[in-house]
């Protein structure tokens, strides 16, 4: 298999919820489109923009609002430059005027068609962008949204990457490099991100703070805010409650009632549509905060080892990205959560000061014990029961760590890899309607309000 040459910065992304694969993706598919339409040269003026979407873009965009993302991205708004605000006024169904190139038409989501959920695109999450005509359809981009804010597009031609100094596809082959180089985790991923993105390893921790920083940030407004979240379910938020009662006298679930609010404070900003950091995902984006919250302001861990273990955490990520998924759409919520928990325990453990096996063995044992879960939010929005999976995430994620810190390393049967695959034979497996598309699971079990 190929070697990894995604960087750091491609699967830490900060931006607007509620998802990476509905909100991020299509709003930097639009943009695309926007840059691709001032390259051209055409015999005729469009009349129409037309925005079709597929899989579970269609079935569930509504909710996770993909048609306000998409019209953001094909006004010229990247996911992170945009303002919450502005894209909550998109929902008003007001023509915006679409300025590119030449071109110059009325746009507003209406312009957004649901289409077939069923498809026989290359990715389940397809957008097809068209300039029209009347019927004639004068250009035409197919995109595809794959999970973790990451798109590509029909005809894309891939950039060579640059080659990385530690070529590895797996876990197996990053410890060999490890051993056969002494070398720690955090310094074998920070040598390949260097080389990938060519900026010094300076600058990689500078923005890994301000993704550390925004983390921190999504938590804190998470634990100031209460009410009611956007949509027709009426679910109250309820970090802040957990939060305050983490502190009573006399309790002795305070650490692990902070840990749960952490992890519900910066999901409920995502799920009010409020800027979050993909970690893997939008629908995931409160698991690692809160164990960074955890790791800085509880546990007194300093921000140079909790930098080490974003790396780690980083690496982690890749693996399960390479050779499974972490699209809801495409394995269920195994490769959300579980990825991110995985993620999590990586990263409390190596920030903790464990070497790399025991850094594996807690990532393998947080996603061993998700495997299997399907994704199939309430209404199409994520709230039920994407909020409380972020919580119990961050929490199996700080079990694993435990159950790693003390076991004995000849004795952990099951490695990361063999969990991973287990991840993507399962969501082979898995009946379409769990993956993301509202139409089974808690979705159906579930009324909408």
């Amino acid at each position: 298999m190929t070697a990894i040459t995604t960087s750091v910065f491609e699967l830490f992304k900060i931006g607007p919820g509620p998802s990476s694969s509905h909100t991020i993706g299509p709003m930097k598919a639009g943009y695309n489109f926007h840059n691709a339409v001032a390259d051209l040269s055409l015999d005729e003026q469009p009349d129409n923009l037309e925005v079709r979407l597929y899989g579970s873009l269609s079935a569930t965009g509504e909710g996770h609002g993909t048609d306000r993302a998409v019209i953001a991205g094909l006004l010229g708004f990247r996911p992170d430059n945009v303002e919450c605000d502005f894209l909550d006024s998109l929902a008003d169904g007001q023509s915006r005027q679409f300025e590119s190139g030449k071109v110059s038409l009325p746009l507003s989501i209406k312009n957004v068609i649901f289409a077939e959920v069923e498809n026989d695109f290359p990715y389940a999450n397809t957008l097809l962008l068209r300039l029209r005509k009347g019927e004639e359809i004068l250009f035409e981009q197919e995109y595809y949204s794959i999970g973790g804010g990451f798109i590509k597009w029909k005809g894309q031609q891939e950039e060579i990457p640059r080659v990385p100094p530690h070529q590895y596809s797996n876990m197996d082959e990053l410890k060999a490099i490890l051993t056969e180089e002494g070398l720690r985790m955090h310094q074998a991923i920070i040598a390949n991100e260097t080389a990938i993105t060519g900026i010094s390893e300076g600058e990689v921790y500078e923005q890994l703070d301000a993704i550390l920083d925004a983390m921190k940030q999504a938590v804190r407004n998470g634990l100031a805010s209460e009410g009611t979240l956007p949509g027709p379910i009426g679910l109250q938020r309820k970090a802040k409650r957990l939060f305050e009662n983490s502190s009573q006298p006399n309790c002795a679930d305070g650490f692990l009632l902070r840990l749960n609010s952490y992890g519900f404070a910066a999901s409920e900003e995502n799920a009010a549509g409020r800027i979050v950091v993909t970690a893997p995902t939008s629908g995931s984006a409160g698991v690692i905060p809160a164990a960074v919250y955890a790791l800085e302001e509880d546990l007194g861990v300093i921000r140079e080892k909790v930098r080490e273990g974003m790396l780690v955490a980083a690496a982690l990520g890749f693996i399960a990205k390479h050779n499974a998924s972490i699209a809801g759409a495409e394995v269920g919520c195994q490769g959300e959560i579980g990825v991110a928990s995985a993620m999590a325990a990586g990263l409390i453990a190596y920030a903790n000061g464990h070497r790399f096996w025991r850094t594996e063995n807690a990532a393998e044992s947080a996603l061993e014990h998700h495997l299997g879960i399907t994704c199939d939010p309430v209404g199409g929005y994520v709230q039920i029961p994407c909020i409380e999976r972020n919580a119990m995430g961050v929490v199996r994620a700080y079990n694993a760590y435990l159950i790693a810190s003390v076991e004995n390393e000849k004795f952990h049967k099951v490695s990361y890899d063999e969990v991973v695959k287990a991840m993507a034979e399962t969501g082979k497996d898995m009946n379409s309607k769990y993956k993301e598309t509202s139409l089974g699971g808690l979705a159906v079990s579930v009324p909408n309000c």
